[in-house]
Parts: structure tokens; C-alpha cells; sequence
């Protein structure tokens, strides 16, 4: 092992994006390298470095389950504070990170997070890697408006989802040449279904083959309004069944298996999984927040999308509201109380179903995580071997 490369991901929980972005990319050095011979790690890097980070990151997900109407004061509060910058953090996670490196040795670090670049860079300098050692931010959230805490001038190489956040990265100081676009760094085994493999996944849930199957997901931490529109939902005569996804939130998730009692339609009630490509690949539609990876998730595999805009969209995700919206690939949910009838409409209007379908195949680029893995290789030394040169099929 000694030429082969060394990869260390900074991540973290904060929501279930940043986690899925990191899983991606370690799919995608397994899958497309093509050699044993690399070593690929990821660190939660702001929870696990620090007791007080720790509990900024709980907060944060309580606030994500239970008070998703704050963040947008957290937000302005965040790229306000700039708490990323600021030495009264550093002092007390840098040496979490200092360690990591001194122990990994790695010759590139991959954040996907946005409040770890600056720290990370203060790390490399501390153990005097940051002129050997490059620094490749995947951003993971896809349209313009998001944090401000991406934007760091120690990043070698920035890679985005699109143009859109390309430009929020240039207006926030960063060189364009820096920047390239790669699309968002989904896990390979999110792709479209036949419609063989959709009636196989239903089945495997106890459900109908043939059914249109409804996805009520309510992301990694379990949260936001969508225990109520679910609620009136199960309240509708409709000719469908429907899979609820709790998440990390086992209230939720008893909460679900209640109300799925009263329904007059066939139910699946799941709390955590690992296989949201299973349960995206079984259904007709998604109802959700519009998270970036999850969105981006559910157009790899060409679900049309019904998002959850009962809640008013954090800051960073309006844009992706935007171009879910200007592109057809899905409607929102601005009450509850509308998504019998949007349901329904979806069901007998088989033309409008169709042309949301289509939609999404023009959103999500192709072969983004082989793209990606591609980036980070070209930037390993010359000392290091990948073994083989990766070619974007």
C-alpha cells in the first residue's frame, strides 16, 4: 500500500446529504478505480472533533425534525457568525483534525461539508501538508443561495452541480478556474428502473406489483410536516398504496404506524433503511422536502416529485425549489389538505404524469460520481499510483 492512494473524506450528519455525498464517492473509488490498491475513509469531522460541535450538530437536527420553520434564522445566523472562521472553534476542534492527518497521511482530503473547509486548511498548515496535501470541496447543495461557509480560498478544486452553483461560488470570491462542474455526487445504484424491476421492488415490500405506489420520505432525521401530510392523505379514497420512510425518528415512525391504521389503502410504514434506492425504484411519485442529494437521488432514478412546500423551504434549498418547478419535474405541496386531489390528478391525467417523468432525465447529469472520482485522481501526486486511468464511459 505504500504508492496507493489515500482519500480522507471530511463529512457529517447534519441532515442525511452529507452522508450520502460521502457514501457516493467511496462507491465511486470501489467502483471505478478498479484497484485494491487504495484507502478510502471518512470522518464526521464536525461531530466527532469537539463535545461543543457535537452538540451544535444535534441541535441542528432537532431543529431539522421539529422546527424546520427556524432554519432560515439559523441560516442568517450561520453565514453571519461565519463560526467556521472563527479561533474560538478552531482551538477546539483542530486538534481532532491535526491527529486525523498525522495518523491517516493522506495525499488528498475531500470535504463535502460546508463548515470544514477552513479548518481543514488550518490543519494542513499546522502538520505542513497544505502545500502537498490538495483540498477537493464537493459541494452538495446544487443552486445558487446556498452557505457561505463553501467558499474558502485554501480549496484547490471546487466541484459543482451546476452552473447555478458555480456562479454563487464566483460571487463568493472563488477563482472560476477552480471550479468545474461535475454534477452531484449521487450513488451509482440510484438509476431508473424498467418497469419489471419497479412491480420486483413493490413486491419485495409486501406490496402490489401493479399498484401506483406513493413515497412519503422524511429524510435521514425523521422530520417536517410530513406526518401531517400523510395524515390527510390516508384520509383520501384513493386507488393507490403508499410507502412512509421515518427515518431516524422512531416517534415518527410509531406515530406513522397509527395513522396508517385508519387507511383505506395498503400501507408500508419503514423506519430508518440503507436501500432508498429500492424504495425510490418502487414508487410513481415522491413526496418530500427538496433536499439537494435527495432530489438529485430521485431524478437518477426518474421519480417525478410532489415537494413538501408546507414548511417554507430552508434557505439553501430554494433554488433547488425553483428548478424542480421551471423544469416540470415535480409540484409543490403548499397544504396539506391539497395532496388527495394532487394525487388524484397525477393518477387520471397520464399525460401530465408522463411529461414530469421526462422531465427529470434532462436534471441530473450522468455519470456525475465517475466524473467526480476522475477530478480527485488527476489530483494525486506523481509519486502515487491509481493503477489504472478512469474513463468516463
Amino acid at each position: 500500500m505504500q504508492n496507493a492512494p489515500k482519500i480522507l473524506i471530511i463529512s457529517s450528519d447534519t441532515g442525511g446529504g452529507h452522508r450520502s455525498a460521502a457514501t457516493a464517492i467511496v462507491e465511486g473509488a470501489n467502483r471505478f478505480w478498479n484497484s485494491d490498491l487504495k484507502a478510502v475513509r471518512v470522518l464526521k469531522g464536525i461531530e466527532d472533533s469537539h463535545k461543543l460541535t457535537m452538540r451544535l450538530v444535534n441541535i441542528y437536527n432537532w431543529m431539522l425534525r421539529n422546527r424546520q420553520h427556524w432554519m432560515k434564522y439559523l441560516y442568517w445566523t450561520v453565514n453571519t457568525i461565519r463560526p467556521e472562521k472563527r479561533s474560538f472553534i478552531h482551538k477546539r476542534c483542530l486538534a481532532y483534525f491535526i491527529e486525523a492527518f498525522e495518523k491517516w497521511c493522506p495525499h488528498i482530503v475531500v470535504s463535502v461539508h460546508p463548515l470544514t473547509q477552513h479548518i481543514i486548511a488550518n490543519a494542513l498548515k499546522q502538520v505542513g501538508l497544505d502545500k502537498t496535501v490538495p483540498i477537493v470541496t464537493v459541494v452538495t447543495d446544487p443552486c445558487y443561495g446556498f452557505w457561505k461557509g463553501w467558499a474558502c480560498d485554501d480549496v484547490t478544486l471546487y466541484l459543482v452541480a451546476n452552473d447555478d452553483a458555480r456562479q454563487q461560488l464566483i460571487d463568493y470570491g472563488v477563482p472560476s478556474h477552480k471550479i468545474k462542474i461535475s454534477g452531484m455526487p449521487v450513488h451509482p445504484k440510484f438509476h431508473a428502473a424498467n418497469e419489471k424491476d419497479a412491480q420486483a421492488a413493490r413486491k419485495a415490500f409486501g406490496l402490489n406489483p401493479d399498484k401506483f405506489t406513493v413515497f412519503l420520505n422524511s429524510g435521514f432525521v425523521g422530520g417536517g410536516n410530513i406526518s401531517n401530510i400523510f395524515r390527510e392523505l390516508v384520509r383520501g379514497e384513493l386507488d393507490v398504496q403508499a410507502i412512509f420512510l421515518a427515518g431516524k425518528n422512531e416517534d415518527l415512525r410509531r406515530e406513522a404506524e397509527e395513522i396508517a391504521k385508519t387507511a383505506s389503502f395498503p400501507v408500508k410504514v419503514i423506519g430508518y433503511s440503507d436501500e432508498i434506492e429500492k424504495l425510490m425504484q418502487s414508487a410513481n411519485v415522491m413526496i418530500s422536502k427538496l433536499g439537494g442529494l435527495t432530489t438529485f437521488e430521485a431524478l437518477a432514478c426518474r421519480l417525478p416529485i410532489i415537494g413538501d412546500a408546507t414548511t417554507p423551504p430552508m434557505p439553501q434549498e430554494v433554488g433547488t425549489v425553483e428548478l424542480i418547478k421551471r423544469r416540470g419535474a415535480g409540484i409543490m405541496l403548499n397544504k396539506s389538505s391539497d395532496i388527495v386531489p394532487m394525487i388524484q390528478n397525477l393518477i387520471s391525467d397520464k399525460i401530465k404524469y408522463e411529461l414530469m417523468c421526462e422531465a427529470t432525465m434532462g436534471l441530473a447529469m450522468p455519470n456525475a460520481t465517475q466524473f467526480i472520482i476522475k477530478e480527485i485522481a488527476a489530483l494525486l501526486p506523481s509519486s502515487v499510483s491509481a493503477e489504472k486511468e478512469i474513463v468516463i464511459a
